[in-house]
């Protein structure tokens, strides 16, 4: 059993050191990207002109740039083809919102160029939702069934699989991200947004803001393991 004198060890051992690596990932994109607000652009060019000149170089148009209050919650909406650039990024001239900037530029290019893991992102985003939604309840009540002497492993088991999917968004979320951060990338050095010295700041941002995907991604798979190991067994042990 994995509870011991009132301990859950499957939290302690599997869990908690991807939630660390999580909080870690968190302020270290926090502090990269207050650290490189400080390194400005020689060109002057703002975090919405850099996109814009992304979607130039990428040959996409009919994306709009507007501004959304909030610190680093810069983002792309493909519903309404809109890039949204927070108040730190929008105007400003650091190459930490312009690498920002370009990488949700970045998205809308992956959209207009129909890039295959991002279209089958957002086809799961319905299913991840309700999966997320089900999984705990569907697990609980199979649980709560089993001490009523019903036959409950096939909604134990069902309640994992729906978990599951959160997994697969985080994995299928991983490529997307780094492709976005590497048409980023090639479009400021190809573009001559930035200098090649001020490129290391915008990189570093990119590079720190991907480990919080990677952070997401352990959570969701040691949350799904500690399931396993939870319940996975019920068949054995009932």
């Amino acid at each position: 059993m994995p509870y011991y004198y009132g301990f859950d060890w499957t939290y302690i051992v599997l869990v908690l050191p991807c939630i660390l690596l999580s909080l870690w990932a968190s302020h270290s994109v926090n502090s990269t990207f207050k650290k490189y607000s400080q390194q400005l652009s020689i060109r002057r060019i703002t975090g919405a002109q850099a996109a814009q000149r992304v979607l130039s170089h990428n040959g996409v148009s009919g994306v709009r740039i507007e501004r959304v209050s909030g610190n680093l919650t810069d983002h792309y909406d493909p519903t309404t083809n809109v890039i949204r650039l927070s108040d730190s990024v929008y105007n400003a001239t650091s190459t930490a919102a312009i690498g920002v900037a370009c990488h949700e530029a970045g998205h809308a290019v992956q959209y207009a160029q129909h890039y295959a893991p991002i279209k089958l992102r957002a086809a799961i985003i319905p299913i991840t939702n309700i999966g997320s939604r089900l999984a705990m309840p569907l697990i609980l009540l199979g649980i709560v069934l089993s001490f009523l002497g019903t036959l409950s492993t096939g909604l134990v088991y069902l309640g994992i699989a729906c978990f599951g999917l959160s997994l697969v968004f985080q994995l299928i979320t991983l490529p997307v991200e780094f492709n976005a951060s590497r048409r980023a990338m090639d479009a400021i050095e190809s573009a001559g947004i930035l200098t090649e010295e001020e490129q290391r700041g915008a990189k570093k941002t990119l590079q720190a803001a991907a480990m919080t995907y990677v952070a997401a991604t352990a959570v969701a798979l040691a949350q799904l393991l500690r399931l396993i190991a939870l319940f996975g067994g019920r068949r054995r042990n009932d």
